[in-house]
């Protein structure tokens, strides 16, 4: 595998070092957004990580946190790159500067964080939710020192996860070129989905975004899952399909096991399935049981025992955060009112606690007041009196979801989502926020002073 060209890594030293030494700089438009505060509706502390708009924490279930739980990367804008955040000391250095490049996650062993180098076509930069067509680099930058390695490069397609040993990539590639979006991004927003009605009215971002999704999912484009080896650079596919392939995780314990979904419209597709690197025969981990039914932003637990989902009986109706156990099939459906529907769900690594990102009016459970970032405490549903049903063991138990307001999401705008993630000593809540104008990446702290 060819090294980085000397005076390549030269020019992105000097880019590093000039990084480091202006990161406590903020612009004029920060100074009026606070550093820290106690929110009112909810007595908890908030703190703004970043120092410059436009940055974002990692998407949900992708990792942002150094194995020794010091560190975090986010990403930065002007120039575009990344930076650590120290979470001792919540001092933010830029880390790498290009761009051409996007975050894909933390290693989970080592002090690496895992780029995609992109190059640009006609001047224009390729987000990758579009279906990558074009080669692409996967470079690792160490956060500790800023040296950066090539790790290999993909003809075509996404990368997606790295296994728990650090040894495979996996990703997926599409065989013809497509783009949900409509043009380009509103820098504050998460995408840009466009659609209209039957009568020629715009729909609203939510609804559109199903239109542009089923678009998608019917065009039933072939498509490939593959590994690539981290030592080798040895690319091998592993599924092949015409279903739409996305949200692809590795298990955090089974380097060679893997949940990835059918994507598009939630109510038309079958999405959560699980495989490995070796073409088993894949398992669909939710069947739906009525029309409308939805299940889906699944995750795994960190144990990698079980995987958790969003699960709606039928959409936008009933709500609830539902788990499957790979090693007992024991399933367990946590219910939730409306307003407490988030985008997103999370859980702690100790598995104890639970968090929700919340949601807005025009999302699929149409709340009236469901913008707020929640921690969530997991209740079971015990047997009256101590009596049970004979195959009580077989059944799915049932448990409500306590909530407690952490963050007052009012001013937010839903275009972009929180991806609300537990930092790994379980002491704050991390998310992204265009709450204040910009978008910038903050934590609230989950104990009460």
């Amino acid at each position: 595998m060819k090294k980085i060209a000397s005076s390549v890594a030269v020019l992105l030293l000097s880019v590093f070092i000039s990084a480091c030494v202006s990161h406590t700089k903020v612009s004029v438009a920060d100074k009026a957004i606070p550093k820290s505060w106690i929110d009112p509706d909810t007595g908890h502390k908030i703190v703004r990580l970043s120092e410059e708009p436009g940055s974002r924490s990692l998407y949900f279930h992708q990792n942002a946190y150094a194995a020794s739980g010091d560190k975090m990367v986010i990403s930065v804008d002007n120039p575009k790159g990344v930076a650590v955040v120290d979470l001792k000391t919540l001092v933010v250095k830029r880390l790498y500067a290009d761009p051409n490049i996007e975050i894909l996650f933390m290693g989970p062993v080592s002090r690496d964080v895992y780029l995609t180098y992109i190059p640009a076509v006609d001047g224009e930069v390729v987000h990758p939710q579009n279906e990558l067509q074009s080669p692409t680099k996967v470079l690792a930058v160490n956060i500790d020192t800023g040296v950066v390695r090539e790790v290999a490069t993909v003809a075509r397609g996404k990368i997606h996860s790295i296994n728990n040993d650090e040894t495979l990539l996996i990703g997926a590639f599409a065989e013809e070129a497509h783009n949900l979006e409509t043009g380009p991004r509103d820098k504050r927003f998460e995408a840009r989905y466009e659609a209209k009605d039957a009568d020629g009215n715009p729909l609203s971002f939510a609804d559109a975004k199903e239109v542009r999704m089923d678009e998608r999912l019917e065009k039933r484009i072939p498509m490939q899952m593959f590994t690539v080896n981290i030592q080798s650079g040895e690319q091998k596919t592993i599924l092949k399909s015409t279903d739409w392939l996305n949200h692809i995780q590795f298990s955090p314990h089974d380097p060679e096991l893997v949940i990835y979904s059918h994507e598009g419209p939630w109510h038309k597709v079958d999405r959560i399935w699980l495989t490995d690197i070796h073409g088993r025969t894949p398992q669909k981990i939710h069947s739906r049981m009525m029309n409308m039914e939805i299940a889906g932003h699944e995750f795994w637990s960190f144990d990698g025992k079980e995987i958790f989902y969003d699960l709606q009986t039928p959409r936008g109706q009933d709500f609830w955060l539902a788990s499957y156990n790979l090693e007992t099939g024991e399933r367990v459906w946590r219910h939730m009112d409306r307003d407490e529907w988030s985008v997103h769900f999370n859980m702690s690594r100790d598995g104890k606690l639970f968090a929700g990102d919340g949601g807005d009016s025009e999302m699929v459970a149409k709340a009236k007041d469901g913008k707020w970032i929640y921690l969530f405490d997991s209740v079971p549903v015990k047997d009256v009196a101590g009596i049970s049903a004979r195959n009580a063991k077989d059944l799915i138990k049932p448990a409500t979801l306590k909530s407690t307001k952490l963050v007052n999401m009012q001013d937010h705008d839903y275009r972009l989502e929180p991806n609300i993630t537990f930092t790994p000593d379980g002491k704050w809540l991390v998310f992204r926020s265009n709450m204040h104008g910009p978008v910038h990446v903050y934590a609230v702290e989950i104990a009460k002073h």
